[in-house]
């Protein structure tokens, strides 16, 4: 799937109307990652990897202050800190997101 979903570019496999894809699709998972990489937004790692020929790019620290995190119920995007420090919510409509997400945050930012 490809598409201009909330005005950026996204991809995904089997992405449903609030980011939710065939890897992940709980209630929970409405996120999607911005890949620093190519630009575009994910709802996960698999994703990427399956959309792509290249290999995925981490955020690096020095960059968290950039838009890189959507909000699949609003569509507000939010900076890498504001979804790291958030208490797995949006602070933009409070949509509830996937707690278990943060045992895979290595994947998507340089957290380690």
């Amino acid at each position: 799937m490809s598409e201009a979903q909330f005005g950026v570019p996204f991809r995904g496999v089997a992405v449903d109307r609030q980011t939710r894809c065939h890897h992940y699709n709980t209630p929970r998972d409405v996120v999607a990652i911005k890949f620093p990489c190519c630009g575009t937004f994910y709802p996960c790692h698999t994703c990427h990897d399956d959309c792509t020929t290249h290999e995925a790019e981490r955020w690096p620290v020095d960059r968290f202050d950039e838009q890189a995190v959507l909000c699949g119920v609003c569509g507000e995007t939010l900076s890498v800190s504001e979804y790291l420090d958030g208490d797995d919510i949006c602070p933009c409509c409070e949509a509830p997101f996937n707690p278990g997400c943060a045992n895979h945050a290595d994947r998507y930012f340089a957290v380690e």
